[in-house]
């Protein structure tokens, strides 16, 4: 089969569409070339060994209390085996009713991102309080248990209670580490408890305590900073605000703490989130370990495993790690939380059946929506000894002190709490938010043009100018943060309308013009871009490159640049990015990374109002494949080093940069779908029962002249139209097997979005590698989108699987695809019945 390569093809066609599909296959090349390197150096490495001696000792200040302990001897003796079992399992809201939560005695449940009251982002505080009392007065059911065992709720407050609308949204921590104040995130972490507490959760999935080592991995903005000097000084102080000390440890006013995830996640070869961390164990106890100990010396009551491996054994499975380095060398007293389904990727495991990870240490279970049958299949484990009892009565244990220590026995129903319904957004959160958001910022560039006079006629452009979502990244309001807009943070400031408030009340003028256009020649531009929203794997890339808005940002910098404008570039990312041609091409550059809510902070330090306090915590590249690239590094060379940052009262020119001669288009984010053209490693291919596979090229194609399918370039994506004379199909794929196995545990949706020009006379299968289900009902005349979850295709197996889509029919169709992409969970999708 002859393949014309993408790159040559994406020539013919322009991006219009857009498939958002990993670049799995390229990132899995990567990902091989460096464990290859490190093979030697993994061989050496025995995964299920540990030196303790390399080990940091820890010790939390809370301690064991005699009286709690001896309260859960007594209720350990009165509880069944059913009983217990229930205590380690969290299922997330929508798999469970209250009834079942009374019935299997569950201890606690969570809301994974994007799972709001009634589907409703829009949600209010009451409608939290709502949906939660119902679940906790169920688990205080006399039916629910011999004794009275109230739930905990949890939830991802990863900058701020990040799922709540209306909520105060803090910096992501990647710009907190750059302004090096340990004491400003102990208050962050005190206003983020009392915002979760006014929606009568008990526990927040934070700090992540990462050390992110490269920059390709897609939660690099969920790491402080690539020295794990910061993240030790930060993990204590958030774990502080969040739970409280002293006499406020975890009071009314105060949350659960998840030190998170255990070990490694920043570590992994090529920066593939979930993957494998191939350092040696001296490198992960000293840089992945460092952070752990100042959270349990904090108090933190909960620590969540990683997805990653180690040395190819997944951490939900390292006994070594778990048990004898965290519990037994660090002194960890509370509990081991699982992550969404880990525990699922051990070989020999499922999402609902895995002793392995029990044994190996995990005290919960994060098990979404198998937690039923996970109930079954432990309940009969521990009864056949496969789970030792007395492993199970120390998982129980833990978590019972846990809910001693937190008062959990002692609160009220959620709505009668008194600090339920208070604090949510409250203005004095907000001040925090923006002092945060002002002493984030880092200066790179400035050729003279800052501060901008608050009274001058001030032009603001670019796509992130007036957007609160690109603002806020990932993790807002939804899992992926992708679905946002102006109308989903009430009480929130874009950087346009900072700067707007802050100029006007000086005599000043601002004009919101996104591509750069006036009418009036401006005394300065501002021009604000960078990276949409992503989570987890969906932001991990093969390079360092700014890929979206990249072209569009570099010329509306020149253009204004070439009207003797002075132009001041503003980038919001997740991430240090190679970006020298816009900061040649501007007179000021200021890296924002994520701030949040309150643009107002931006304007504070663009107009003088205070100087540039922030210092880079990571280390800036100067080529887009110029990772990773950490301090301290034989090689260290980057454009900008660890701890830069220019300010008012220290000036200093900047000389033009070097600039790659991009002969070649580094790996994208994301990959995309155009007008009859696949491009980045991914292909167009269609076949039937009687001839083997055929490229697209971007002409019209029939299937070796047989019409049994024809497939052409439309305005809006691409054409496929079967004759119905056999079986036959469209693929997209790559060259080699992709592996989107991750993106399934992670609930993430096979999207397809089409024009069914004619209905199928026959049924249509859409499918993942040879795993397919039926659409057909759903293929209608007019505009469609079909949401399927990647789970629903676990007959291939995903991690090597030949199509990321397949369309297949033996009767007549007709349609256009327009999108195919890979997307966050929706409510009510589910497989489509056979």
């Amino acid at each position: 089969m002859s393949i014309v390569s993408p790159r040559r093809r994406k020539t013919r066609w322009l991006a219009a569409a857009g498939l958002c599909l990993l670049s799995a296959a390229a990132m899995s090349a990567q990902a091989r070339t460096h464990h290859g390197k490190a093979a030697a150096k993994a061989a050496m490495v025995d995964p299920t060994q540990v030196h303790l001696a390399l080990w940091p000792q820890a010790k939390s200040p809370v301690g064991l209390d005699p009286a709690i302990e001896t309260k859960i001897d007594a209720i350990l003796a009165k509880m069944s085996v059913e009983e217990k079992v229930g205590q380690t399992l969290q299922p997330e809201w929508k798999s469970i009713t209250p009834d079942e939560m009374r019935d299997y005695h569950i201890g606690s449940i969570e809301n994974g991102g994007g799972a709001v009251p009634g589907g409703n982002k829009h949600a209010s505080v009451e409608d939290w309080v709502n949906l939660i009392n119902p679940y906790w007065e169920a688990s205080v059911d006399p039916r629910a248990n011999t004794v009275r065992i109230p739930m905990m709720w949890a939830s991802d407050a990863v900058h701020g209670h990040n799922n709540v609308f209306g909520a105060t949204l803090f910096p992501h921590n990647i710009g907190l580490g750059a302004a090096h104040d340990p004491e400003l995130i102990r208050r962050i972490g005190g206003a983020t408890a009392a915002e979760v507490r006014a929606t009568g959760m008990d526990w927040s999935f934070a700090p992540t305590i990462a050390v992110a080592r490269d920059d390709r991995w897609g939660r690099s903005y969920e790491s402080y900073s690539e020295d794990p000097k910061i993240v030790v000084q930060y993990a204590g102080e958030m774990v502080k605000g969040l739970e409280g000390e002293g006499k406020t440890f975890l009071d009314k006013d105060h949350v659960i703490s998840t030190a998170k995830h255990f070990l490694g996640d920043g570590s992994t070869a090529g920066g593939r989130d979930q993957g494998d961390s191939l350092a040696s164990e001296a490198d992960l106890a000293r840089l992945h370990g460092a952070g752990y100990q100042a959270a349990v010396d904090a108090g933190t009551q909960s620590v969540m495993a990683s997805y990653n491996s180690w040395h190819g054994i997944k951490m939900h499975a390292n006994h070594a790690l778990m048990t004898d380095v965290l519990k037994g060398r660090m002194g960890f007293d509370g509990f081991i939380m699982g992550d969404w389904n880990a525990h699922g990727q051990i070989p020999g495991c499922s999402n609902a059946d895995c002793p392995a990870a029990f044994n190996a240490g995990l005290d919960i279970y994060n098990v979404p929506q198998d937690w039923k049958a996970l109930y079954g299949n432990m309940v009969r484990e521990v009864k056949d000894g496969t789970i030792p009892m007395s492993r199970l009565d120390d998982a129980v244990r833990r978590i019972l002190r846990v809910k001693f220590r937190a008062g959990i026995f002692d609160e009220p129903a959620p709505k009668d709490r008194p600090d339920t319904f208070k604090n949510l957004g409250a203005p004095e959160h907000r001040a925090i938010a923006r002092e945060a958001v002002a002493k984030s910022l880092v200066l790179l560039k400035n050729n003279g043009v800052l501060p901008v006079k608050a009274n001058a006629n001030i032009l603001l452009a670019g796509d992130g100018a007036d957007n609160v979502a690109m603002q806020s990244g990932g993790w807002t309001l939804s899992w992926q943060g992708a679905d946002n807009g102006p109308n989903d943070f009430p009480g929130a400031t874009s950087i346009y309308a900072g700067i707007k408030a802050a100029a006007e009340s000086a005599g000043g003028h601002v004009t919101l013009s996104a591509d750069g256009a006036f009418t009036q020649k401006p005394d300065v531009a501002i021009v604000v871009f960078g990276e949409t929203p992503y989570a987890e794997f969906m932001g991990d890339q093969t390079d360092v490159a700014l890929h979206h808005d990249n072209v569009e940002s570099l010329e509306l910098l020149k253009k204004l640049k070439s009207q003797g404008i002075p132009t001041v570039a503003v980038l919001l990312s997740g991430r240090p990015l190679y970006v020298n041609p816009q900061i040649n091409a501007s007179d000021a550059f200021v890296a924002a990374f994520l701030p949040g809510s309150e643009g107002e902070g931006v304007a504070d330090v663009l107009l003088g109002r205070q100087d540039f306090n922030g210092r880079l915590s990571f280390s800036w590249p100067k080529r887009p494949d110029q990772t990773p690239l950490n301090v301290g590094d034989k090689t260290y060379d980057p454009q900008f080093a660890y701890g830069f940052g220019l300010t008012y009262a220290a000036r200093k020119t900047t000389p033009q940069l070097p600039e790659v001669k991009e002969t070649t288009r580094y790996g994208e984010r994301n990959v995309y779908l155009a007008k009859g053209q696949l491009w980045n490693g991914y292909h167009l291919t269609i076949g039937d029962t009687n001839a083997p596979h055929m490229a697209y090229v971007g002409t019209r194609t029939t299937l070796y002249g047989s019409a049994a399918i024809t497939v052409q370039p439309a305005d809006n994506g691409i054409q496929a139209e079967w004759a119905g004379k056999r079986n036959s199909w469209v693929d997209i794929g790559a060259d080699a097997p992709s592996d989107v196995a991750r993106e399934a545990n992670g609930a993430m949706l096979l999207s397809v979005s089409l024009t069914v020009k004619s209905a199928p006379s026959s049924e249509v299968r859409l499918g993942v590698g040879s795993a397919s289900v039926p659409v057909t009902k759903l293929l209608t005349p007019g505009a469609v989108t079909i949401n399927v979850p990647l789970s629903c295709f676990k007959a291939q197996d995903l991690s090597k699987t030949p199509s990321v889509m397949h369309l297949e029919t033996k009767g007549t169709l007709d349609v256009v695809l327009t999108e195919v992409r890979l997307s966050e969970t929706k409510q009510g999708a589910a497989c489509p019945a056979e």
